[in-house]
């Protein structure tokens, strides 16, 4: 192959380049976006591409401090709830970071599911409630996953594969989230 060819050849190929994206408005009210902000007030406004879970702590640990939540605990739910992919939406519909389901996103006031400040700050407003009904973090982690209706009914982590799933999960990662915290 000519080396003209492999070029074109590897202009065709898809790449995974991911660039985060910044905007601001000017005074005339035009909204500005950019991958490279050069000139004005640019702000963050979404990152493309692999999520790193670094990217939402100054988020967790400020939004765990006001509730009194460990942020390993919630840095871990996210990490099995999404990925760290704040436009997750999952088969049942949950969304963003600790998917709110659309129900508890409304009754916690939450504008949009997909912003990391807001769906961190009501995921963790919910996780503490389910803490203190509990006051057992397995049943307040069941309760986050299948409903705190069923929990309550049971008084166990029901035996539903998803939900055992899911705990040990959280569980797994809280102790290794825990260790990079103690350093």
């Amino acid at each position: 192959m000519s080396p003209l060819g492999l070029i074109l050849l590897l202009l065709l190929l898809p790449s995974p380049i991911w660039a985060d994206i910044y905007y601001y408005i000017d005074p005339q009210g035009v909204t500005h976006f950019s991958n490279a902000p050069t000139e004005g007030p640019y702000r963050f406004y979404l990152r493309e591409g692999p999520w790193r879970p670094e990217d939402y702590d100054p988020i967790i640990e400020r939004v765990c401090e006001r509730y009194g939540v460990d942020p390993a605990l919630v840095k871990a739910m996210i990490k099995v709830e999404s990925e760290f992919n704040p436009k997750a939406v999952s088969t049942k519909g949950a969304q963003g970071l600790m998917q709110l389901m659309p129900e508890t996103a409304s009754l916690l006031r939450v504008a949009d599911p997909f912003d990391p400040s807001q769906n961190i700050e009501a995921g963790v407003k919910y996780l503490k409630h389910l803490l203190v009904k509990f006051r057992d973090l397995t049943l307040a982690l069941a309760a986050y996953n299948a409903g705190e209706g069923i929990v309550e009914e049971l008084g166990a982590v029901p035996d539903y594969p998803e939900t055992r799933a899911y705990v040990q999960k959280v569980l797994r990662y809280y102790s290794r989230f825990r260790r990079s915290y103690a350093r």
